[in-house]
C-alpha cells in the first residue's frame, strides 16, 4: 500500500495521452469526451480540436494543427513541461491522507 500512495498517476495519465495522440490518425474523427459535442452543439467549443491539433503536431502537420486549434502547440509544451516536473519531483510526491 505504501507504494500506491507514492505512485504518480498523473504522470502515467499524461504520458499515455501523448502516446495515444502520437499513434492516432489525426485525419479521422474519433470518439469525443466533449459534453457539448455529445449533446449535439455544433457551435464553437474552446477544447474541441485540441487533441487532433496535438496529433497533427506529432505527424509534422503544423498548418493543419493550427487550423484545428490555435492552442495545440502551447498545450503540448505545457503538457511536456508538466511531465518533466512530475518526473523531477517524483520522489517528493506524497498523497496527503487524514487519519480521522
Amino acid at each position: 500500500m505504501k507504494h500506491l500512495k507514492n505512485f504518480p498517476i498523473e504522470l502515467v495519465f499524461w504520458v499515455t495521452a501523448l502516446v495515444l495522440l502520437a499513434a492516432a490518425n489525426s485525419h479521422e474523427h474519433h470518439f469525443t469526451l466533449c459534453p457539448l459535442a455529445n449533446l449535439g452543439y455544433e457551435g464553437w467549443c474552446p477544447g474541441c480540436g485540441l487533441g487532433r491539433s496535438i496529433s497533427h503536431i506529432f505527424h509534422g502537420e503544423f498548418t493543419e494543427s493550427f487550423s484545428q486549434h490555435w492552442f495545440g502547440l502551447p498545450a503540448l509544451l505545457i503538457i511536456i513541461y508538466r511531465i518533466y516536473t512530475l518526473i523531477k519531483h517524483k520522489n517528493t510526491f506524497k498523497i496527503q491522507t487524514k487519519n480521522t
